[in-house]
């Protein structure tokens, strides 16, 4: 019997595990943490890279240092079945979406909402509410995140992983 090879290996999750946590990690101390060199560390990040494994690196911003301090979540429900290519085309159309989804149960769609505050929210829901096959919307105001240090609550810094023995949590998600 054969068994699959996994897509990466543990140097490979502990790798991603550290960009994870501070994508602004050199090579060369990923590469003390985890016993490799800074070239080998490059070489399979380049190859988590062309696997799709790793898709891109990314500055996390605090929304409200951008003036974006009111933040929503928007279910979507369409008069028929509503293919997720046009729900996509409304999605782009408004930069106020930070985010959107197809998902299961009743609605139709997800997005997750940032503006300015409570009147740009309201204007933006109005937009979205005139789409012609957007038969009903429910809202929902975020008040606090209860994971502060998350990227979705736009957490100025994500604090970086231990390169000593790796943020355990990190690699077990993986």
């Amino acid at each position: 019997m054969t068994t699959k090879s996994s897509p990466f290996d543990d140097l490979d999750r502990k790798i991603i595990a550290a960009l994870i946590g501070n994508a602004r990690v050199s090579f060369a101390e990923i590469g003390t943490a985890i016993g490799l060199s800074a070239t080998a560390v490059k070489r399979r990040v380049d190859r988590l890279r062309k696997a799709d494994v790793i898709t891109g690196f990314r500055a996390t911003v605090r929304p409200a240092a951008l003036g974006w301090r009111t933040e929503a979540y928007i279910e979507v429900y369409c008069d028929s079945a509503a293919p997720p290519r046009r729900l996509a085309e409304v999605a782009r159309k408004y930069p106020e979406i930070a985010a959107a989804m197809t998902v299961t149960g009743a609605a139709d769609a997800l997005l997750h909402i940032r503006a300015t505050d409570v009147g740009h929210f309201e204007e933006v829901l109005e937009r979205i509410r005139s789409e012609p096959f957007i038969r009903k919307t429910i809202s929902y105001m975020v008040l606090s995140h209860l994971l502060p240090e998350s990227p979705e609550a736009g957490a100025s810094e994500v604090a970086p992983p231990s390169l000593a023995g790796i943020s355990e949590n990190a690699t077990n998600l993986l």
